[in-house]
């Protein structure tokens, strides 16, 4: 079973591929050190039905078999935004065609897939939701006991002491689902936070995403592809000709702890009015405190990511060649 890989970090990424969603997918296929379970999707940054049908083709291109499960396609409470189609593609991977996956989503919902999965392999299972938090805030109103079985939960999402990028004071993760955030803040488990704060001093350039593509032709040749688009948004945005490293960061904080720095404390969300999204740091909260990443050593988390994705093909051939053996 793939449980018995000893060492392994396991980890079941909830996603809505996107861009920065398949770089982060990509590092954690091709990183020896994590063993991913499942992805369960989200809307976001496309529609959920497109989140599924990215996660598909991501887990094939890499030749990495795992649960691939559709999740939530609205919020808890409130309407849907619109997809952030023009940050990340219509089809989710900039200006590539949607394409087909040979393989379908599990017949399942993600309360219980979640919820199996993680109280089978109690204490082991990192949840590392990179979207909305809705399937997460779905899943603790299905199974309350589950908290104690998850091992820990690394987000990416949230702004606590830096300002927001969909409002001055939201993050777009946080502010597609503020209700479901709020939830999951409160609830008694291990949180680590990656927002903003940090993810907003991690970028890559063209320079970076064409010596990926010399390291690894096949995947690494798709990020270069998808990234152009990406780094064309966040010129028009911030005025640099580079990308934010938003989800990747999350999974290098979890292979990688070290290379970032924590404060703790207890958090709240604006679910209503103009700082609707906003994560708000508060000690006088009887909520269990959220580890929020505050620095990070931003040439090392660069360097990792490059290194790791570079070997993307060479983990997709040795998958390959277990399959044939």
């Amino acid at each position: 079973s793939v449980l018995s890989r000893k060492g392994l970090k396991t980890l079941i990424i909830d996603t809505d591929p996107g861009i920065d969603d398949a770089m982060a997918i990509h590092y954690a296929f091709a990183h020896a050190g994590l063993d991913v379970l499942g992805l369960t999707t989200i809307f976001g940054n496309v529609f959920a039905w497109q989140a599924a049908r990215n996660a598909l083709l991501l887990s094939e291109q890499a030749h990495y078999p795992l649960d691939v499960i559709e999740g939530a396609s609205c919020p808890l409470t409130q309407p849907l935004n619109p997809p952030s189609h023009h940050v990340h593609g219509k089809e989710g991977f900039g200006d590539l065609p949607a394409q087909t996956p040979q393989g379908t989503p599990l017949a399942k919902t993600t309360d219980a897939y979640l919820s199996e999965v993680c109280r089978a392999h109690s204490g082991e299972v990192i949840l590392c939701p990179v979207g909305p938090l809705t399937n997460i805030a779905s899943l603790l109103r299905y199974d309350p006991g589950i908290v104690k079985h998850v091992k820990k939960l690394v987000i990416m999402g949230g702004a606590v002491w830096a300002p927001g990028n969909v409002s001055a004071y939201a993050e777009a993760n946080i502010w597609n689902d503020p209700h479901a955030a709020d939830a999951v803040f409160a609830a008694d488990w291990d949180i680590d936070l990656i927002g903003l704060d940090v993810t907003q001093t991690i970028d890559c350039d063209d320079a970076d995403f064409k010596a990926l593509r010399q390291a690894a032709p096949e995947i690494g040749g798709f990020l270069h592809e998808i990234s152009g688009f990406y780094i064309k948004f966040y010129h028009s945005v911030i005025d640099r000709h580079v990308c934010l490293m938003h989800d990747p960061s999350a999974l290098i904080a979890i292979t990688d702890d070290e290379l970032f720095t924590y404060r703790t404390t207890p958090l709240s969300v604006v679910c209503s009015g103009e700082q609707t999204g906003r994560t708000v740091p508060d000690d006088s909260l009887d909520r269990r405190g959220v580890r929020v990443a505050v620095g990070a050593d931003a040439a090392k988390i660069k360097a990792r990511f490059l290194d790791i994705c570079g070997q993307a093909d060479k983990m997709k051939q040795l998958r390959e060649m277990d399959v044939m053996l």
